[in-house]
């Protein structure tokens, strides 16, 4: 009997109304609104009643109801395609600073892919009135843009873009990224630099090898084809790749992996071999992925796409976007590098 009636009490709190606070606290249903908005010529003793009749009968106000009242409700819609959570987790915690900062929730909807998925997220977010909508991925590469109709609902790409020229996209500088990694190897005096990165369809491996083509150059080091290695993201594959250079005697002293995952699997196969890293062979991994690049012996300098970052100004333009600002284009978040000893460097 206890647990029902405590059953019955509960229901009862999370229905208790406007209605219910006014008549506890003998006042009017509009004392109550200005009261609890801070709104109103209210005498100090009058509003702290109601704020405390309010607290002790467990009311929360009508956001929805509110929301129409100052159009805006005060939340933003986060649509990812990123089931890992490897990227958008940390893009989340950067845009959740921001418009945290600024009072505003973020709820955040996974598509899986799956297009008819992502439809239903944007009309429930929709149906929600969110004040924007920020979409993002598990990758960089074009992908179509999100219908939100003709309701004017500002709406960003961040760690990944659209074809359009109207859209604002935040995505990291891959082809910076790899240019700095490649020019830290360059001055450490390695000369036969090899490249082992992601499968080519890839816009990012695409950056990435550009970039290391690049900073070669920059340093008056020829770019081999010979070095350059594409396939899987995987761990795997750069067991696979370093086995292909240490049988073909390619004589590199130095490796800039496309992915931590790479490179854990280029230093496995390089000390199996009797290869010693970095006193031998230096090797610089991408993504800068600690349960990863820490664990990796020796501890691997990696590049950083400082995701959080990029979350904290996608927030930051959506809040601007919001307050009636303009956004377009295609911006791109610096990389940075983070030197631990796999490339022989001062950590320090």
């Amino acid at each position: 009997m206890e647990a029902m009636a405590s059953n019955a009490l509960s229901h009862k709190r999370a229905l208790t109304t406007i209605h219910d606070v006014a008549e506890a606290a003998g006042v009017s249903i509009g004392t109550v609104s200005k009261a609890l908005r801070g709104k109103g010529r209210l005498r100090d003793t009058t509003r702290e009643r109601v704020r405390t009749t309010a607290n002790r009968l467990g009311f929360r106000p009508n956001d929805l109801a509110h929301s129409l009242h100052r159009k805006r409700s005060l939340t933003v819609g986060l649509l990812s395609n990123d089931s890992y959570g490897r990227f958008s987790i940390p893009l989340l915690e950067g845009i959740q600073q921001t418009l945290g900062n600024a009072g505003m929730s973020v709820f955040l909807c996974n598509a899986f892919d799956d297009p008819e998925r992502e439809r239903q997220h944007v009309e429930s977010l929709l149906a929600k009135r969110v004040d924007g909508v920020i979409v993002t991925s598990r990758r960089t590469d074009p992908r179509p843009p999100v219908d939100l109709g003709n309701v004017g609902v500002p709406l960003l790409y961040a760690f990944t873009r659209v074809d359009d020229r109207d859209s604002l996209n935040l995505v990291p500088d891959d082809f910076g990224g790899a240019h700095a990694a490649v020019t830290h190897l360059a001055r450490l005096g390695r000369r036969r630099i090899a490249h082992i990165t992601g499968p080519e369809r890839f816009e990012s491996a695409r950056l990435r090898r550009k970039g290391y083509k690049a900073a070669l150059i920059e340093h008056g080091l020829a770019p081999n084809p010979a070095l350059v290695l594409m396939g899987p993201w995987s761990e795997l594959w750069g067991h696979e790749a370093a086995t292909r250079l240490l049988d073909a005697n390619a004589g590199i002293d130095g490796v800039f992996c496309g992915s931590d995952q790479i490179a854990r699997g280029v230093v496995d196969r390089l000390r199996e071999r009797g290869v010693a890293v970095p006193r031998d062979v230096a090797v610089v991994g991408y993504d800068n992925w600690e349960v990863v690049a820490a664990a990796t012996r020796p501890a691997l300098t990696s590049i950083d796409m400082n995701l959080q970052e990029l979350g904290r100004e996608a927030g930051a333009e959506l809040l601007a976007m919001i307050e009636g600002g303009h956004r377009t284009g295609t911006r791109k978040i610096p990389c940075k590098l983070v030197v631990r000893q796999s490339c022989g460097a001062d950590t320090h």
